[in-house]
């Protein structure tokens, strides 16, 4: 399944994307029709504490749409909804993993940066915007904005002290995130959070991929493109700390809960890596691939 938040004249639904991603069925619409109720939330951070039931629950609409013979009835086109972030308003922010990848600690500095434990900062919720939205340049306080494409984790259930052979089972599912950054606040304020969480900097979708659709997220392929131009291409079997770490660590003596937000870490190729630095522009177009996900595209205000 493929989860989505979508607006629609003006009010937010949760959805599930066909096997094409071509259309949508709204789950509380489709519910009414079969019941009458309105059995969904239309949250998804509700919709995801309610773990397997909620499956349950989605699964059953499901084959009942299939068996009516009406599908057409029930489903959308996809372009007749506006695609938000799959989590349009986080309850935290959004934890963030750094330098996880060999090659992208060295294009940022030497062997001496590659880490020998998990680093973490955090982005706002007010950085997160959805799919195909514009993504502000504000140039009143960077000329060095920079694009970093990410696989992120969907936490689907409470939990502390979760040990790594157990991490996956907390999962709820996948999506992708562009870790936007504005390089030049980052290195003035010694610290990642304000060159981090500037306004719609987290990109995010454009649906989350339940946790069953992929079998190892530990080897997933990862792509970046700016204006067509791949930028960066590898693969998350090249994470120095796969996702079952990351999760064990985090949860070490914080508690995490349904609906967090884990983004894993970028791979080489970012604008700051190159020589010259190729920072973006306005109306540059990015486009972040994730294997099994399917691709986040957003461009920066002209």
């Amino acid at each position: 399944m493929r989860f989505v938040t979508v607006q629609q004249n003006h009010e937010n639904f949760v959805g599930v994307v066909d096997a094409e991603n071509k259309k949508v069925l709204l789950l509380n619409t489709t519910e009414e029709a079969r019941t009458g109720n309105k059995a969904f939330s239309d949250t998804m951070q509700e919709c995801i504490a309610l773990g397997d039931t909620f499956i349950d629950q989605v699964q059953n609409l499901l084959d009942w749409v299939e068996t009516s013979g009406k599908t057409e009835t029930y489903y959308l086109p996809i372009g007749e909804v506006t695609l938000l972030a799959p989590i349009p308003r986080p309850s935290k922010n959004i934890f963030c993993v750094g330098k996880n990848y060999v090659e992208h600690a060295l294009e940022l500095g030497s062997a001496d940066d590659i880490p020998e434990h998990v680093m973490v900062f955090t982005k706002a919720p007010t950085t997160v915007t959805g799919p195909d939205a514009t993504v502000l340049n504000h140039q009143a306080v960077t000329d060095q904005l920079d694009y970093e494409g990410e696989l992120a984790v969907i936490i689907g259930k409470k939990g502390r002290g979760i040990q790594k052979e157990e991490a996956l089972d907390y999962v709820f599912g996948y999506t992708i995130i562009n870790d936007v950054t504005a390089r030049d606040l980052q290195a003035k304020h010694k610290q990642f959070f304000i060159g981090k969480s500037l306004d719609t900097t987290c990109p995010m979708g454009p649906w989350i991929v339940h946790k069953s659709l992929i079998e190892n997220p530990n080897h997933l392929h990862i792509e970046t493109r700016v204006n067509g131009e791949v930028r960066q291409s590898s693969n998350t079997e090249k994470f120095i700390f796969p996702i079952e770490e990351i999760i064990s660590v985090l949860s070490a003596g914080m508690t995490l809960e349904p609906g967090d937000i884990i983004a894993t870490g970028t791979p080489a190729g970012v604008g700051k890596g190159y020589n010259p630095p190729r920072f973006l522009k306005p109306g540059d177009q990015m486009e972040i691939f994730v294997e099994s996900i399917g691709t986040l595209t957003n461009t920066i205000e002209k």
